[in-house]
């Protein structure tokens, strides 16, 4: 058992950068789940397309959200209790597979937060229930993410 990595650890490690970086700061890590918050930008480049003159950010992007949360800095936490850090950066976490609802739309300039909770986790594959909610408390979206971490190559 290795010491946990710190939330600002699992930022720097989480190889999504921006424009496809969708979690600004992580509120709780632990070996049960994950918190994290994102505030969509106005410049965001699929604004411009989605749709013009109404911007609403697409469905895929939000999955991508809770995604970045729940599996990506989860997967590298509970990596992270496990093995030493420079194996964890060796580490990226592919998406498998989901299944959301969604219940209402997300705007530029909406704080988001992705409430996460393990719900299986073995041999570097990790399933999580996932809440997206608005700054207000609202839910957006709900359902499971799948991933599993593999070297890279």
């Amino acid at each position: 058992m290795h010491e946990p990595l710190s939330p600002d650890d699992v930022l720097a490690l989480i190889p999504q950068q921006r424009p496809f970086r969708f979690v600004d700061r992580l509120l709780a890590l632990h070996a049960e789940g994950a918190i994290g918050e994102y505030t969509f930008r106005e410049d965001e480049t699929f604004y411009a397309g989605h749709f013009p003159g109404d911007p609403v950010t697409p469905g895929v992007i939000l999955i991508e959200t809770m995604c970045q949360t729940g599996l990506v800095a989860l997967g590298i936490h509970l990596l992270g209790l496990e093995v030493p850090r420079e194996e964890v950066a060796r580490t990226v976490t592919l998406f498998t597979d989901c299944q959301v609802e969604f219940e209402r739309i997300v705007r530029p300039l909406d704080t988001v937060r992705v409430e996460a909770k393990r719900l299986f986790w073995r041999r570097r594959k990790l399933k999580s229930e996932v809440t997206l909610s608005l700054a207000s408390g609202e839910t957006v979206a709900k359902g499971t993410v799948s991933g599993m971490g593999v070297p890279r190559g």
